[in-house]
């Protein structure tokens, strides 16, 4: 079977499409994957110095284990750290993570993590959130190094509750020496699934601790982020649209601006910042298209930054990543993209930790977040375009309601910090054990 998988990777890659593809680029990086983390394991640890590697499979992973990262080096200062990632989407991450080297998971296959972990030879194994890997698992046992599960989240429809996964993952999850949990109904699941009891901790979301981090961090005189505050206006951030999003948040845009009503008090109206979830050259101008063909004066995040300011543009749309998260500290109110996408809700944090309400479709079931954003009153979902102009008119054109709604929000995330450093403490006391 190994022999297959082996073989499988580099033959996919040749199929059409799938070359200069996400899958592709991910299969020929995992080929040589453990030679960089075994060489770093020759050449850059320090035996007298405790190492952690941590797992997360993409990105919204990647920032709640960077969290716990950060956590662990406040409490350890010694800790040498490495990191790996699954999908390619968590390449620019990767790189900008508080840990010696980084780089793509190898693949789960008893020759290469074997000698990954000879090499590197960790005092612990930190996966993130439902990501384990059962060969690395067994043999970091045998090697006598404990593996944890951090931001553990299972939701009640998830596969791997059932069988065959349940069977075949039974004995990662009982070797499993902890799991911290986001909430007591995950640590329940996992329980189920075979996890000791006496090993699984509620500790919640340490992506929450991130998410408020990342916004705090961001510089009004930013380059990209002055010209909102040179030519300010009431803004709507769409952060994470696919094409099913914006089918729905354009008509209702188009509806706000065609009631003709002052919007919060501004004669200016409403200004749009829409951020795609993929922001290719060509989902740019299609979306520059689209905007301008329903009246909108559009340009790029780029063009208002040459400009050092936005007076005059009614829409901009965001051609880079790793901006969201600041844009949000220029908004008004807040959509979400996934909603009305297959793959579910992106993160609804963000915007909460920068005082926005957040509006996003039905299909928000992967995000416990949204349905307590939503409880707390922080958050609306709405089912079409018409519910999502209806939501934002409200919020836009009373006071009343928008302070109290974002208030909702930023109160949620407040409420809920500290999650990595009470993570951080149950892998510190897996260290001191060893």
């Amino acid at each position: 079977m190994q022999a297959g998988v082996r073989a499988v990777g580099p033959a996919v890659t040749m199929l059409p499409g799938v070359r200069a593809s996400k899958l592709g680029r991910g299969i020929r990086a995992r080929r040589d994957a453990h030679a960089l983390l075994a060489r770093w394991g020759r050449e850059g640890r320090d035996p007298a110095r405790p190492v952690l590697w941590f797992h997360a499979p993409s990105v919204g992973e990647g920032l709640q284990a960077r969290a716990v990262m950060e956590a662990v080096g406040r409490r350890r200062s010694d800790a040498q750290v490495l990191f790996t990632h699954f999908s390619p989407s968590a390449e620019t991450l990767a790189r900008s993570m508080p840990a010696e080297v980084a780089g793509y998971l190898p693949w789960d296959l008893v020759e290469p993590m074997a000698r990954v972990l000879d090499a590197v030879r960790p005092d612990a194994l930190v996966f993130t959130k439902t990501e384990v890997w059962p060969v690395l698992v067994a043999l970091a046992a045998a090697r006598g190094t404990p593996a944890a599960l951090v931001a553990a989240t299972l939701p009640a429809g998830a596969g791997r509750l059932r069988r065959p996964a349940r069977a075949l993952l039974g004995p990662t999850w009982k070797a499993l020496a902890a799991v911290a949990a986001i909430a007591e109904e995950d640590g329940r699941r996992f329980v189920e699934l075979g996890a000791v009891p006496g090993r699984v901790w509620v500790t919640g979301d340490p992506g929450i601790d991130s998410a408020a981090q990342r916004v705090a961090a961001a510089v009004p005189d930013a380059p990209y982020l002055k010209p909102f505050r040179v030519a300010p206006r009431p803004t709507l951030v769409a952060g994470s649209t696919w094409p099913a999003d914006e089918a729905v948040l354009l008509p209702a845009l188009a509806e706000l601006r065609a009631d003709g009503a002052e919007v919060a008090g501004s004669p200016s109206g409403l200004r749009a910042v829409v951020a795609p979830h993929e922001p290719s050259a060509a989902r740019v101008r299609t979306l520059l298209h689209q905007l301008a063909s329903l009246g909108w004066k559009a340009a790029t995040l780029a063009d208002v930054e040459t400009a050092g300011t936005a007076h005059g543009v009614d829409a901009v749309v965001v051609e880079r990543v790793g901006v969201l998260a600041h844009l949000y500290t220029a908004g008004t109110v807040a959509y979400v993209g996934g909603g009305f996408h297959r793959a579910g809700l992106h993160s609804v944090l963000e915007p909460a930790a920068a005082r926005l309400p957040v509006a996003f479709g039905p299909r928000h079931g992967n995000a416990r977040a949204a349905a307590e954003l939503i409880t707390v009153g922080g958050a609306v979902e709405v089912a079409d375009s018409a519910g999502l102009a209806d939501a934002l008119g409200l919020w836009l054109r009373d006071a009343s309601a928008l302070d109290y709604a974002a208030g909702r929000a930023h109160g949620y995330i407040d409420a809920h910090r500290g999650a990595a450093d009470r993570t951080a403490a149950i892998l510190d006391d897996l260290l001191a054990r060893r």
